[in-house]
């Protein structure tokens, strides 16, 4: 349909109905993305900042070379991301566990374990890790940045079972004494028995 101003040589065409649904569809499209996106954005701007980074193969394989097999334990990975540590402990044995604040990821962590077969051993939460409880684990599995592992140390201290193990992937914890260690460059794994850990006074890295 045409119209012609009154007393103009202006010609203006109306916005097709097809026009008007691409264009909205356009901007549905346009304020999902916006909504995905602000999940993995958000985290940059909170005090300390976890970053999604995905575990690389040789992390995941240098992780399960410290777990027992078929040891029916109960395992948390602090941050587990897209799920692939749960799921691998989870097919090692385990019942695992994860805490990650992206809602996004929890469903695809879920979805994974559910296509992997392991759905029942596992257990995905949507929380905040200063505010979850790690009382239940026997192993804990850490995927963190250097600013939080001071206090994450503390909050394991406190929180941990005397007999827990922790797996620290990328960065060290700054004061417990390390049991054993796999040098793998940035895919290095540092192991600790807090039965076993001895806390101050560390002079020398791990």
């Amino acid at each position: 349909m045409e119209y012609f101003a009154e007393g103009s040589k202006t010609k203006t065409k109306s916005i097709s109905t097809s026009a008007k649904i691409l264009i909205a569809a356009t901007g549905g499209v346009g304020i999902g993305l916006s909504v995905i996106c602000a999940s993995f954005v958000a985290p940059a701007f909170r005090r300390i900042c976890l970053p999604y980074v995905p575990a690389t193969t040789e992390q995941v394989r240098n992780v399960l070379n410290f777990l027992p097999k078929n040891s029916q334990g109960k395992l948390l990975d602090i941050g587990s991301g897209d799920g692939r540590i749960v799921v691998a402990a989870a097919k090692h044995g385990f019942n695992a566990d994860g805490v990650e604040l992206n809602p996004w990821l929890v469903w695809y962590s879920r979805i994974s374990a559910l296509r992997h077969g392991v759905h029942r051993q596992t257990h995905f939460y949507r929380r905040d890790l200063w505010k979850y409880s790690i009382t239940p684990y026997e192993y804990v599995v850490i995927f963190g940045v250097e600013q939080m592992m001071q206090d994450l140390e503390k909050k394991l201290i406190a929180e941990a079972p005397g007999n827990a193990k922790i797996i620290a992937c990328r960065f060290p914890l700054p004061n417990l004494q390390p049991k054993s260690l796999i040098e793998d460059g940035v895919n290095t794994v540092w192991f600790y028995d807090l039965n076993k850990a001895k806390s101050p006074d560390r002079t020398t890295s791990a």
